[in-house]
């Protein structure tokens, strides 16, 4: 039975009975074969149906012709008086027995053929005469007969499921048209399986008996053109596959994503599982409008054979519309659309036929909300490669996985590769690294040439050249840092201002060639190497293009990197966005081939580095920087001399003073030689030196040099430049670890005074020189000024420099220290304990801070065990000499 959803939705028990005016029917149990799940009403008026199955075990069918279904042909009246098709719906509004005759009610009207079928699948029907078949004579009012079948010509085209004037005087009627639900999926299959095939006639108010159309063609269930599947292997899209059932329930649907993510294969396993429920399910190309035009005409072919073959591609694909608009209950794929516009002039004559399914790279524009399609995850990439290759170890599969991205097109051309050629994942992953451009366009045999990952991302990459050659632009450059998080400004100088970098962003995202979310671009690291790597037959990859993007890439980064970055607190979150972009830079970068601006790059960044205490990280920076620079410049110039002695203060800050000294040693006889003894990097040198000097012990040496720098620095650079003062503090910390203390501290108060005034007193220098002052007091005895200003430090360097800043962390050791040196255990331990964890976690294990406050802590709880008088503390120091800036 036929009947309105909104009647049946939610009753927990249904029954039906045969119309009898007697009432000598009994009720049956029934329930609701079709739709599986509730529709949306509100959104979707043209679902309101339900198809009912008795259930009831001993009721017999009755005897009888299958049901006709029909629809309405508005299109083919010949003059006015056969615009008007008459139409009956037959109604048991409330059941009701009135003089022992049920009340049941015959409506009988007309609807305009031209204009009662609604967009959406509604049909209006207009009342003429409603009657109660007991007195047939007798006019009355309609009253709320929703459920109500609706007939033509004898043809069941309806269900009724409205009266918009409900209780008044009945003028107007809305019925959900048999045309609408032919075309939502399972529909057909549930009346099958009630014994009917859904195939409805033409209804026309003209004469029944006129010559039939060529609209008139049939088919049978189950005609289609797809092509074959690629592979039988189909892994992690069963939740998606799921969600494209859903949509495609209520609505058409799109399925977008990277080129190469799966949306064709995802589209084509989805339409041969459900071929059967649909009357016709039909491929369509549809890269260009000429190959969706051709498409509509290759389906006339099929439907009309040699009948097709005076028909132009246009007429065909116009024939195919007209039969597509007159036989609901289809599936068509518009595989790989580029433009919306494209489709959307074909399937806008169909929405309410029947379904389409759309894959496309491309995002905005669509009718419905697309489905966006994401990479593999973990474990169904790694499926894909070992049911591809029979195994082959799951470690490097899972490594060449990571190495693809998850990427389901080159999962499938590295598996179907590595099968053929019977190599390893290993072999399969070098080869990707020596010969990226060759391995990711190499094609296995027996697979379509055509769909190798380099050049499915061609096709897109043509698309945005058309559009903004720009966005190409940002593309290629983007392949030069990290995969996630690229910060929007970097390519502000690329775009006129900020709503046209927006807009390039926005373009690139709506071709899935990146994602943007709050923490910046993200952009397929596969997708990264394969813009990185020449190819001769890419135009959009030819070496000049892709060296001046690696230049380009290093020019924006390097406007971005703040300056001074050792003390430049306000710059240090800008830093730690962009160290990852910066090693990924230099990864991709090939030895030998760096630009002269990537020593500026390096430098800065192992600056930055050291003064977070990451010296492991830092030293392949200042390594390579140096290597560059004496590439570039030769060994006696400025920048070169300026990369050893960051190397050298580098070995000092590890302690390795073995490879410091002597480095310190060659870089000052250079800088006096090429640079003169007055240079401000002369000076630097010689002050490095001297703490390199003091470092090993050997203040001998250490503090005549401290006091011409100093002496020197003040003639050249004037008393309050913070090079002068740098000296002045260290000159101070030599005599203090000569124990010259008295000479010490006046020159510590002095400094520190001197950078209140001068850097202020939230400047990294001027912490510094706090910090020192109190171990001073401290080593003379004087904690009772000593610990108040460890703990202002503390207090401070938190605030300013955060709690992993390693001067943070050589804070709190003096604290903890001066609590011990005054006998306070109970704060002294905790505390260290605290530190040396903080240490474990932000500095590696051997870390100089890390060993000096494991030490202070050990000794610290022999002291508790066995009281005794407290060892001295090791000290932290935490004003480094300064840096030779290029």
């Amino acid at each position: 039975m036929l009947t309105a959803f909104h009647n049946v939705v939610g009753c927990g028990r249904l029954e039906v009975r045969g119309l009898d005016p007697e009432g000598g029917t009994t009720w049956l149990a029934a329930e609701v074969l079709w739709p599986e799940a509730a529709p949306d009403l509100d959104r979707e008026p043209q679902a309101d149906a339900a198809l009912v199955r008795i259930a009831e075990g001993s009721w017999v069918p009755p005897d009888g012709e299958p049901v006709r279904w029909g629809h309405i042909d508005g299109g083919v009246s010949r003059s006015a008086s056969e615009s008007q098709l008459a139409c009956l719906a037959v109604g048991f509004p409330r059941s009701e027995r009135r003089d022992g005759v049920r009340d049941t009610k015959e409506i009988r009207g007309h609807i305009e053929t031209l204009t009662g079928l609604k967009s959406g699948g509604l049909i209006t029907a207009y009342v003429d005469r409603v009657a109660v078949p007991s007195k047939p004579d007798e006019r009355s009012r309609w009253a709320g007969a929703s459920g109500a079948a609706l007939f033509a010509r004898g043809r069941l085209i309806g269900v009724v499921t409205t009266d918009r004037q409900r209780d008044y005087d009945a003028n107007q009627l809305s019925a959900v048209s048999v045309m609408s639900l032919a075309a939502r999926p399972g529909f057909a299959i549930a009346v099958k399986a009630a014994g009917s095939d859904l195939v409805p006639e033409d209804v026309t108010a003209a004469d029944p008996e006129q010559a039939r159309t060529a609209y008139d063609v049939e088919v049978p269930r189950g005609v289609n053109n797809l092509p074959d599947l690629s592979s039988p292997i189909f892994v992690g899209r069963a939740e998606v596959m799921a969600e494209l059932e859903r949509a495609l329930g209520a609505d058409s649907q799109t399925l977008h994503g990277l080129g190469g993510v799966g949306k064709t294969t995802l589209a084509l396993h989805y339409a041969h599982d459900h071929a059967g429920a649909y009357r016709l399910v039909w491929w369509i190309r549809s890269d260009t409008p000429e190959l969706i035009e051709a498409g509509f005409a290759a389906l006339t072919v099929r439907l009309r054979g040699g009948a097709a073959s005076d028909l132009t591609t246009a007429q065909a694909a116009e024939w195919a519309v007209g039969w597509l608009q007159t036989h609901p209950g289809w599936l068509l794929v518009f595989d790989n659309a580029e433009k919306p516009e494209d489709v959307h002039a074909w399937s806008g004559q169909l929405r309410s036929s029947g379904r389409h399914l759309i894959t496309s790279r491309y995002r905005r524009g669509w009718v419905s909300d697309p489905i966006t399609l994401p990479v593999l995850d973990d474990e169904a990439a790694l499926a894909l490669l070992s049911r591809l290759t029979e195994g082959g170890g799951e470690d490097e599969a899972r490594m060449l996985a990571d190495g693809l991205g998850h990427l389901p097109l080159a999962l499938q051309q590295a598996g179907a590769f590595i099968a053929q050629t019977e190599i390893t994942f290993a072999d399969y992953r070098a080869m990707l690294r020596r010969y990226p451009e060759r391995t990711t366009d190499a094609a296995p045999g027996g697979s379509d040439p055509a769909r190798t990952v380099a050049r499915i991302w061609r096709i897109t990459l043509d698309a945005l050249q058309e559009r903004d050659p720009r966005a190409v632009d940002i593309l290629r450059i983007a392949a030069w840092y990290a995969p996630t998080g690229i910060p929007r400004d970097l390519f502000a100088p690329l775009s006129e201002d900020p709503v046209d970098l927006a807009q390039l962003l926005g373009l690139l995202a709506d071709y899935n060639m990146i994602t943007l979310d709050r923490a910046g671009v993200g952009i397929h690291r596969l997708l990264q190497k394969v813009a990185r790597t020449p190819a001769e037959y890419d135009p959009h990859r030819d070496r000049d293009r892709i060296t001046a993007a690696r230049d380009r890439a290093v020019e924006l980064m390097l406007g971005e990197l703040p300056e001074h970055p050792d003390v430049n607190v306000a710059g240090w979150p800008t830093w730690r966005t962009l160290i990852p972009h910066v090693e990924a830079l230099l990864d991709a970068s090939e030895p030998g081939e760096d630009a002269a601006e990537i020593d500026l790059v390096l430098i800065f960044a192992g600056q930055f580095l050291v003064g977070q205490g990451q010296l492991s990280r830092a030293t392949d920076y200042l390594d390579h920087s140096l290597a560059v620079a004496t590439r570039q410049f030769g060994n006696s110039h400025r920048r070169t001399l300026g990369s050893r002695n960051n190397l050298a203060f580098l070995y000092v800050s590890a302690g390795d003073l073995e490879r410091a000294i002597p480095l310190f040693e060659r870089t000052l006889d250079d800088c006096v030689r090429v640079l003169g003894e007055d240079d401000p990097d002369t000076l630097a040198s010689r002050n490095n030196l001297a703490g390199a000097y003091e470092s090993a012990g050997d203040l001998v040496r250490a503090i005549p040099l401290f006091e011409q720098t100093l002496a020197d620095r003040m003639r050249v650079l004037g008393e309050d430049d913070p090079d002068t003062l740098a000296s002045r503090n260290n000159l101070a910390h030599a005599y203090e670890s000569a124990g010259d203390l008295v000479r010490a501290i006046p020159l510590y108060e002095q400094t520190l005074a001197d950078r209140l005034r001068v850097l202020r007193e939230d400047h990294p220098d001027t912490l510094a020189s706090r910090n020192y002052l109190a171990g001073a007091y401290e080593s003379a005895g004087d904690l009772v000024r000593a610990i108040p200003l460890y703990e202002q430090t503390l207090a401070d360097r938190l605030r300013v420099l955060g709690e992993d800043n390693p001067g943070t962390l050589a804070s709190r050791n003096n604290l903890a220290g001066a609590y011990a040196a005054a006998g306070d255990l109970e704060r002294a331990i905790p505390l260290y304990e605290q530190t040396l964890a903080e240490c474990l976690r932000v500095l590696r294990e051997d870390h100089p801070t890390t060993i000096g406050v494991r030490l202070n802590l050990f000794a610290a709880l022999e002291l508790q065990l066995r009281p005794t008088t407290p060892p001295a503390p090791t000290p932290l120091p935490t004003a480094p000499p300064p840096q030779t800036e290029p």
